[in-house]
This record gives structure tokens, C-alpha cells and sequence, in this order.
């Protein structure tokens, strides 16, 4: 059994690295899957007006939180809820927003990236019990974009009206849950009278799969084309980890994020060093790493210089012959503090305990942190402040959807390298953004790098770009890189 810890946020944890992991430690009751018995009704649509202080000017805008319903032929089969935040004026573009797990709301993305309020969550030293104060953002993309963030089937008030079996059929499969969140969209912009608004998207994580996959399908099969997407530490290419026994790449893209989280700590963490530590990587690195035991030399060169790169003690690096396998690390680098990394972000760090274990018994320590804050802040916020009032349980990372995803799809596997090429040669205009955390070790950023340097050029070479930032899978929680982000897309934007 894989850990819900490492899978859940992220499934790129799971199928880019193949780490085994224990279960958690105590692990939840598993709720029912679906019912034919009719669920309590949801309520219906309610707006609240709200401003925020953005820049120094009052920034005035609706929040709306609703439902749309999902069909299959003419049986309603689930009811997608949604927040979308709107402001007055013309020409508005909107956004559309998806976090990831399999199983995960998009608070993440709202109350934490790019909403017009957020929470302080996902660094070093927060706590599950902080107050969840919701607090004017700076990082938010309201004053250039409509925001949509929908919540897939199984996560945050969203839900199915069909039995288990025909739930997993038609919200737990990688295919279909495409077609019906892309279908969700669609029906969003027919609703709301915006067909003929700008159109982006974006997606955290496995959001970060599905975002090509949406953009192509809502491209090729629902007619609406989008004129920009944004994946923020997607899991995007899986290919690049197989066979770690032979191929160097598993290993190349672990260390540039080792080593980042190494020279953060060091406060030395600069694009400029990163640069080097990538040209190592590409370079001396992999050419050492394929000689093997052909060359004695090129091995003492390459421990030498993964131990300063990353920290790391020597006998560690040596005995892994310079490949540092992720959850050894984890476990590795704080053991003398008694604490463990997080693969999310490694300078995220917990008190481990269970030490003495062969491997981790516990769950992830960010995704311990994230969980209490963020869904008391959402569901205070949707059921008090806007007033939609509703006894239903808030999923904010679901186990259930994650373990009944369908883990053996092709189109899983293959990952979505395919759809985000053919979604930029079909037009010509769409423009891609692709953004990491540094200290990111589920979804690391060299896997970007190479993917898209392995793309052929289709006009302006700029229009798919990876972009690097101190953090790690959300490393939007620090303001710093919520910022630069933030500019890196209205720059997005303002070329449309």
C-alpha cells in the first residue's frame, strides 16, 4: 500500500518516483463512496460583495459560490461546486483554477495562491493550529483576471449522486475526469455569458496534468480555445523517472532540488548559482553518473561534488554512489535535529516519531500542517461569509478519491507532454507558463527544464517557459515568489 501522504497533494509522488511508502500512521475511516439514497440538496447560488487593498487602491469585486450539475446522457450524476470571484468592467479575462491530488480542493490555489484573501500556510515553522485569519493578498491575479476555482467530484462540497461503482466509472478515471471538469468549464462560460472573454487556465500539482489535457480537449472537442495556462509544479512528463537502475534522469532531477534546498539554507539560494548547479547537472554530472565503474576517477569526482552541492555527509553520497534517492534524503538531512523533510519542500521539517523505523511511518510533514487551516478557513469563509449555508462535509484532500483513482490508465502514465504539444502547434497564440519551486523534490523542476527543452520550436520559442522560485511545491507561501509569480503572469497576460 502506497502512503496517502506522498500521493494525495501530489500523484506525481507516487507514479515520477516509485517510492514506496508506509501507510499513515492512523489512518482515517474511509467514508462511503456514494449513495443511491438522495443527499441532503445543496443550497443554492450566493454572492457576497467584498474590497480589497491592492497596491495601495481599493479593489471591489463579487464572490459567488454555486454548483453546476454533471450529466451522464440525461441522469444528473454530481454536482461540481465552485467559488469565482468577479469584478466590474469590460473586457474582464477569467481564469479557471484547479489544485490536484487526485483528491485535493482548490483551496489550495484560493486561499493560498492567487485568491484575493489568503492564509499563511505551507512554510517552515507554521502550525496546524494557527489562526486561520484570512488576510488581503498581494500575490492575487484579480485586478488583470476573473478567477474561477472549481472543486473536482469528491473534494470540497463537490459530490456524486450515483453509486460507488458508477462514481469511480465516471469521476475517478484519468479520461473522464478531463471531460467532465473541461464540460464544467464550458458550462461555466455559457452560464455566465463570458464564451467571448479571454480565457486562461490553471492547475497545482496533478492540476498541473490536467491543464494541457483540458486545454486540449476544451480545444479539439468543445470548441472553446484558451488563450493561456499557467501549471504551477505540475506533474507533467512521468516517462523522465523510469528505470532509475539505468537511466541517469531519475537522478538528475533530484539533485538541482537537493541542492537548492541546500544553498537556502546557506542563504546563498540565487537564479545565478542555480544556473551553474544546472549546467553541473546536464553536464559533469550525467557523464560521470554513465561511466560507472568504468572510471574510478570520474566516481571520487562525482561524490566530491554532490557532497559540497548538497550538504549531504560524504559516507551518505558515497554508499548511494552520488544517486540520492529522495526519501533517504528526507530522513537524511535533519536526522541529528531528530526531524524529518518534506518532499514538498524539504526546509519544511517536522519532528519524526518514529526515527528508529528502516522507513517513514509518518505522513508528510507539510501536508500534517496544511490540512486544519485551510479547510477552517474555506469553510468559515463559504458558509459564513458568503452564506451558503450547508451541513455537508468540506473534503480539502480527500483519501477516498485518491484511492480509487484509476492508477492504471495509459493516458496516466504517458502523462500530458503529448496534449500541451499539439494544444501549441494547433494556435499559434496560446502561451504557456510553467512554474517551480526550487526545493520542490515531487514535482522537480529540472523534469520541466528538460521536457521543455526537448520541445521542437513552434514560432516564438518563448510562448512555453519555465519558471524557477525560491520554495518548494507551493512555493507561493513565500511571499517573495508570490510576487514574482504574480508579475511573471500579468506579463502572461498583457501579450494578449
Amino acid at each position: 500500500m502506497r502512503s496517502f501522504s506522498l500521493s494525495v497533494l501530489l500523484f506525481a509522488s507516487l507514479c515520477a518516483f516509485g517510492q514506496e511508502a508506509k501507510p499513515p500512521a492512523t489512518p482515517p475511516a474511509a467514508a462511503p463512496a456514494a449513495t443511491t439514497d438522495k443527499p441532503i440538496p445543496l443550497p443554492p447560488e450566493a454572492h457576497v460583495t467584498q474590497s480589497i487593498q491592492l497596491g495601495g487602491k481599493a479593489l471591489n469585486y463579487t464572490v459567488t459560490v454555486g454548483t453546476l450539475p454533471v450529466f451522464d446522457a440525461a441522469k444528473k450524476t454530481g454536482e461540481v461546486v465552485f467559488t469565482s470571484y468577479t469584478v466590474e468592467g469590460p473586457n474582464r479575462p477569467v481564469t479557471f483554477a484547479l489544485n490536484g491530488g487526485p483528491g485535493a480542493a482548490s483551496v489550495f490555489l484560493n486561499l493560498g495562491a492567487i485568491g484575493p484573501k489568503r492564509i499563511q500556510f505551507g512554510d517552515e515553522g507554521d502550525s496546524p493550529s494557527d489562526s486561520p485569519t484570512l488576510q488581503d493578498n498581494p500575490g492575487t491575479w484579480l485586478d488583470f483576471t476573473d478567477l474561477v476555482f472549481i472543486d473536482p467530484i469528491g473534494t470540497g462540497f463537490s459530490r456524486s449522486l450515483v453509486d460507488a461503482a458508477e462514481t469511480k466509472r465516471l469521476f475517478y478515471s484519468t479520461d473522464n475526469d478531463i471531460h467532465y471538469l473541461s464540460r464544467v468549464i464550458y458550462d461555466w462560460l455559457v452560464k455566465s455569458a463570458r464564451l467571448t472573454s479571454r480565457k486562461y487556465l490553471t492547475g497545482e500539482s496533478y492540476g498541473g496534468y490536467r491543464g494541457p489535457r483540458i486545454t486540449h480537449y476544451l480545444q479539439t472537442q468543445l470548441g472553446v480555445a484558451l488563450n493561456g495556462v499557467v501549471l504551477v509544479s505540475p506533474y507533467l512528463n512521468p516517462t523522465l523517472n523510469e528505470n532509475g537502475d539505468v537511466s541517469p534522469l531519475p537522478w538528475m532531477l533530484s539533485l538541482p532540488s537537493i541542492t537548492a534546498a541546500h544553498l537556502e539554507r546557506q542563504k546563498k539560494l540565487t537564479p545565478e548559482a542555480m544556473s551553474q548547479v544546472i549546467e553541473y547537472t546536464r553536464g559533469e554530472y550525467v557523464t560521470d553518473l554513465l561511466k560507472g565503474h568504468t572510471d574510478p576517477a570520474a566516481m571520487a569526482r562525482l561524490i566530491k561534488r554532490v557532497t559540497e552541492l548538497t550538504g549531504l555527509d560524504e559516507v551518505f553520497v558515497r554508499r548511494a554512489g552520488g544517486r540520492l534517492e529522495i526519501g533517504a534524503y528526507l530522513r537524511e538531512i535533519f536526522r541529528e535535529q531528530g526531524k524529518i523533510g518534506s518532499i514538498y519542500d524539504s526546509n519544511v521539517t517536522a519532528y519524526d516519531p518514529f526515527p528508529y523505523a528502516p522507513q517513514q511511518r509518518a505522513n508528510d510533514p507539510l501536508l500534517e500542517s496544511i490540512i486544519a487551516p485551510t479547510t477552517t478557513a474555506m469553510v468559515d469563509f463559504v458558509t459564513r461569509v458568503v452564506g451558503w449555508k450547508t451541513d455537508a462535509r468540506y473534503n480539502t484532500l480527500s483519501y477516498e478519491v485518491n484511492g480509487q483513482w484509476d492508477r492504471d490508465s495509459a493516458a496516466l502514465r504517458g502523462g500530458a507532454v503529448a496534449d500541451l504539444r499539439e494544444s501549441v502547434a494547433a494556435d499559434p497564440k496560446l502561451r504557456v507558463i510553467i512554474a517551480h519551486g526550487w526545493n520542490d523534490l515531487s514535482c522537480p523542476f529540472m523534469g520541466s527544464v528538460l521536457t521543455v527543452d526537448q520541445m521542437p520550436v513552434m514560432g516564438d520559442a518563448s510562448r512555453v517557459s519555465v519558471h524557477e522560485y525560491a520554495g518548494g511545491h507551493m512555493f507561493y507561501s513565500r511571499p517573495a515568489s508570490q510576487i514574482s509569480l504574480r508579475k511573471d503572469v500579468q506579463a502572461m497576460f498583457a501579450r494578449h
